[in-house]
């Protein structure tokens, strides 16, 4: 796989995203198929796996830790803390102390001595971001962690945590129909030096043809919370996703294929990270890093689908509240 930079190591264009395999989608897959679905991933060139305290209260470490245990070694390892599962509630604390004791119960679920990439996964505003990064840079003296990102934050906010310990990387959602770390973000990462990692790079499946609105979705699946696959911005939304498929077609590749490389198209700095259950999409993704699309194609894709196209917001009103990110 083509490789792109996180602070000193390199590592492939695209990674694995770890999330959905415990998390937010209704049922996670059985334990075996999980494992299976990292091995897999492994064999074909991924060595970038993203993990969170977070994701199932911290099943999600543990799967990945047992999982790819034997592989260590050769693989590049990120995980999360400032927001975990707290008797049951998802809970925001970024104060030092819980930042300490989480990043030692993740070395403890993850089976290994340090994380290559630990995030602040979301800056808690009751904590000014300077001390929750001066826990991070202790982190890094400590030999427990290798490099500090950051994950949902605006530009300013990436400048004063880098002015207390460098970022070498931030994780925000990014993809045509998400296009918010175009106003300022990705402007000061390319200043910083950081990696930009895009999450939900398919849009939570609809650049890929898997969604079709809250009927279709599990109970405990995240996105039926979500204003773009609610009524009438799904019906709108799907109606857009019918000419990108047609655009795909037109090129010669999958919607989703399309929509990971206009995604790497946008800099050398940017690594998407899809998640899935799935060993078929897996693959088809990984290949996405392999192909080039002609870039007039890449073009009328980012032209037909951007902040303007898509109907309704990424997040409900008490989320967005919640996240530092820029918004149109």
């Amino acid at each position: 796989m083509h490789q792109r930079k996180i602070g000193e190591r390199q590592v492939g264009a695209i990674g694995l995203g770890c999330m959905n395999l415990s998390h937010a989608y209704g049922h996670p897959p059985a334990k075996d198929d999980a494992v299976r679905l990292l091995h897999h991933a492994f064999e074909i060139g991924v060595r970038h796996f993203d993990t969170a305290a977070l994701y199932g209260f911290g099943s999600n470490e543990k799967l990945v830790g047992e999982a790819l245990k034997e592989r260590r070694n050769d693989i590049f390892l990120a995980s999360k803390c400032g927001m975990t599962g707290v008797d049951g509630v998802r809970v925001i604390d970024g104060r030092p102390e819980t930042l300490m004791k989480t990043v030692d119960q993740s070395l403890q679920h993850l089976q290994t001595d340090h994380i290559d990439l630990y995030y602040l996964h979301r800056w808690d505003k009751t904590v000014p971001i300077e001390d929750s990064m001066d826990a991070m840079s202790k982190m890094v003296q400590q030999g427990k962690i290798g490099e500090v990102g950051l994950s949902e934050v605006s530009a300013d906010t990436l400048r004063r945590a880098h002015a207390v310990q460098p970022v070498a990387a931030v994780q925000t959602e990014y993809s045509l129909w998400t296009r918010n770390p175009e106003i300022a973000l990705l402007q000061a990462c390319s200043e910083l030096g950081a990696a930009f990692v895009a999450f939900s790079p398919l849009a939570r499946g609809f650049l890929s043809g898997g969604v079709e609105g809250t009927d279709a979705m599990a109970e405990k699946d995240i996105r039926r919370g979500m204003p773009r696959f609610q009524e009438p911005n799904s019906s709108a939304n799907q109606a857009l996703y019918e000419s990108f498929r047609q655009l795909a077609a037109e090129a010669g590749y999958t919607p989703g294929q399309l929509a990971l490389n206009w995604l790497l198209s946008q800099g050398d700095n940017i690594i998407p990270i899809p998640g899935t259950r799935s060993v078929e999409h897996l693959e088809e993704n990984v290949k996405a890093a392999e192909i080039n699309i002609d870039s007039t194609i890449l073009a009328r894709a980012g032209e037909l689908i951007d902040q303007n196209s898509v109907a309704g917001e990424r997040y409900p009103a008490a989320t967005q509240a919640e996240i530092d990110t820029e918004e149109f």
